[in-house]
């Protein structure tokens, strides 16, 4: 069995430099080696990374999605690698066997396109809102699911070769369900893997000052871009009672409001809607593109 080659790709803004070498020293421990690792300096210049890796300084801060899109490049375009892994700069991969069990995941089956690792803290617990299910109670539950999480994750390459990388437009935010849904609608599997552990400190979403408007904002283009024309208000509309439910400050509602018509008075890319059949893949996965 042919086993795949690893690249790996990391996105910083120079702020976490302790926790980005012990990132970088914990994927040079992997007992099987990346065959390229990708280090993208979102507006910072790299001068302090004295690793091994190929440095990416960017001049401005092109958000997540876009940094990322900027390693991803420069991987597809080595033809070194054949699974892509993306690690959130505050991350640290705990053991030393991530890369080769990502390695026999994607040798056994081709038609894997995603797979979401979990991500626990230092005590080892995982969030509920770290589990990509609506069934959140058990992390440990492996198993083919409908979206995946942005901090720690691995791409196919063939995958990434169909369907186009990362909406790097919507800078922060609801990328990663623009992905996986473009990813179902081509036919791809999305894989939730809790052996495969990112450590990450618990953190809020809300700590960053652009979530509410970004997120609502973002909502609304994922709409307009990827459901089926009767299907768009309905999503909209739960997500609106969500919100209106959980935001508990009134600048967080009008922030989130903001952004909620910013998303129907812009541009938010190429519309292709997904496929009805891929509506109901979804749906018998547990996760209907409603909620």
């Amino acid at each position: 069995m042919s086993l795949p080659r690893i690249g790996v790709v990391i996105v910083t803004m120079g702020t976490r430099p302790r926790e980005l070498d012990a990132l970088i020293a914990s994927v040079a421990k992997q007992d099987v080696p990346p065959a390229r690792v990708a280090l993208v300096g979102n507006a910072t210049p790299l001068t302090d990374v004295s690793a091994d890796v190929t440095k990416i300084p960017l001049e401005e801060n092109l958000g997540c999605p876009g940094g990322r899109n900027v390693g991803l490049q420069a991987l597809l375009e080595s033809g070194d690698v054949d699974v892509i892994i993306e690690l959130d700069d505050d991350g640290l991969l705990i053991a030393d066997d991530v890369f080769r069990k990502v390695q026999r995941l994607y040798a056994a089956d081709p038609a894997l396109g995603i797979t979401s690792f979990r991500v626990a803290d230092e005590h080892g617990e995982t969030q509920r809102r770290h589990v990509p299910r609506l069934r959140a109670d058990d992390p440990m539950r492996r198993g083919l699911v409908t979206a995946f999480l942005g901090g720690g994750h691995a791409l196919s390459v063939p995958m990434l070769n169909e369907i186009g990388t990362w909406p790097g437009h919507f800078f922060f935010g609801h990328e990663e369900t623009d992905l996986a849904w473009r990813a179902l609608d081509a036919g791809w599997k999305i894989l939730y893997e809790p052996e495969l552990v990112l450590q990450h400190p618990k953190t809020s979403p809300a700590r960053h000052p652009v979530y509410y408007r970004f997120t609502a904002r973002n909502r609304v283009w994922l709409a307009r871009r990827r459901l089926p024309f009767l299907l768009i208000p309905v999503y909209l509309g739960v997500w609106i009672l969500l919100n209106l439910a959980r935001i508990r400050s009134v600048s967080g509602l009008k922030a989130w409001g903001a952004g909620f018509l910013e998303g129907t008075r812009t541009p938010c890319g190429p519309r292709k809607p997904m496929k009805w059949r891929t509506v109901w893949r979804m749906t018998r996965l547990g996760r209907p593109p409603l909620i």
